[in-house]
């Protein structure tokens, strides 16, 4: 386990934090030193075909060592952490032998990461975790990913007597800002499908997630000294609180669950003069999230109607974008790479989760782009903040379930039972 303490460490200290409003792929120059360290490791433990492109993207190879034909597959994890939290200066902390107590992250802010609060930090008593320092996040999202296939590649490579096909390994920038995908290319990974080692709480296996949408709402005003403001001052402030407002109450992230959709405001910047209100738009069900991207719309108009005389144009600019879209659709047609994994999982004394992702991955855009890719845990819990941690424990799992997938994958049928067929009468 210390082999995989070492390696997670190693990558969690190297800030990479990605960034939105940058045109650039990846979109932070720092990404790089990363970037440039997993490829040298890929190279010194083993893997053949090592190679990164022009905006970050690696691959490499681990070759087949059995000699009849079975299918490629690939694992892949994203190296930038989120931009809603910093992750520059991490600094982990180890805790071993979890007690079930609370974890005191930073004793001079009274940062405390407590099971009262995040009850599942309770399932893991007994274990080792890493946590912040209470400062930065962590970056077990997603770098737990590649500490899982960098290790389970390396111990495959050491390991010659378990039997493989030919896996490839894919490192995404930019997944945090929803762009890990966009310039992967499917057709050089050469995979017949894949996993994204990206999920939380040891046991998911997720094939459905969010379609997601963002929108970015401009509001504008007139200023005009308050004393002298009656019937002329137009608050572009007070509008886009009416405009929130409008919005259902009850459909927001910490209001919601399962399948539940949801709109989230995750910015606000304003004067009189122009506020800008950027929000996500999520939901399982694709009449549904095109409902929600309807209502956005609504809103706007009958806010420009209410001041088409008072302003002469539209008060309200509304820009809205699709980002991604349920891999279901992608995934049910090969559901066996599904039942793959779940079954690695059971043979390795793990016990399957199969729930919608309530987010995204690079696998949701892969699908699209032709590579099936369902979602396997990570191990991490409490992503973008500083309450996250990760259960070295769940990290060996990972590995082993990466492991037995290559193992199984080399089997006749997969090592999945043949479909029952129903007797003739």
């Amino acid at each position: 386990m210390q082999h995989i303490i070492d390696r997670f460490i190693s990558y969690v200290t190297i800030d990479t934090e990605s960034d939105a409003n940058s045109e650039t792929t990846p979109s932070t120059a720092k990404q790089w030193d990363l970037a440039n360290k997993l490829v040298e490791e890929l190279k010194a433990i083993g893997m053949q075909d090592v190679t990164i492109d022009d905006k970050s993207y690696i691959m490499a190879t681990l070759p087949s060592n059995v000699d009849h034909e079975v299918p490629t597959i690939g694992f892949v994890s994203h190296f930038d952490t989120t931009p809603d939290f910093t992750g520059a200066n991490v600094k982990p902390q180890i805790i071993p032998n979890y007690d079930g107590k609370d974890i005191i992250l930073n004793a001079e802010q009274n940062i405390i990461l407590s099971p009262s609060y995040f009850k599942d930090l309770l399932l893991y008593k007994g274990q080792t975790l890493i946590t912040t320092d209470g400062t930065t996040l962590l970056g077990a999202d997603d770098k737990a990913g590649i500490t899982e296939i960098m290790t389970a590649m390396e111990f495959l490579i050491n390991n010659p007597e378990i039997k493989h096909g030919k896996i490839r390994v894919g490192f995404t920038p930019d997944e945090e800002i929803g762009r890990g995908a966009h310039h992967f290319d499917v057709d050089k990974f050469g995979a017949d499908w894949a996993y994204t080692m990206d999920g939380s709480q040891v046991g998911e296996l997720e094939y459905e997630n969010f379609n997601a949408a963002g929108a970015k709402i401009t509001f504008k005003g007139k200023s005009v000294h308050p004393g002298y403001a009656k019937g002329k001052m137009i608050n572009s402030i007070l509008i886009a609180n009416n405009f929130i407002n409008a919005l259902p109450k009850d459909e927001t992230p910490q209001e919601t669950r399962g399948y539940e959709g949801f709109f989230h405001v995750n910015h606000l910047s304003g004067s009189i003069e122009e506020t800008v209100v950027e929000l996500i738009i999520r939901d399982h069900n694709k009449k549904k999230f095109e409902k929600r991207k309807e209502l956005i719309e609504k809103i706007t108009k009958k806010i420009n109607k209410k001041f088409a005389k008072q302003f002469g144009e539209d008060i309200v600019i509304t820009e809205i974008k699709d980002q991604y879209y349920n891999m279901k659709e992608k995934v049910v047609p090969v559901k066996h790479i599904v039942d793959i994994a779940e079954k690695a999982m059971k043979e390795v004394d793990v016990k399957p989760l199969i729930k919608p992702i309530r987010g995204g991955t690079d696998g949701c855009q892969l699908s699209y782009k032709g590579l099936p890719c369902p979602n396997i845990f990570a191990g991490g819990h409490n992503f973008h903040g500083k309450y996250e941690y990760v259960p070295v424990e769940s990290m060996q799992k990972a590995v082993e379930v990466i492991v037995k997938i290559a193992e199984l994958t080399s089997m006749p049928n997969f090592g999945l039972e043949a479909p029952k067929t129903k007797k003739k009468k």
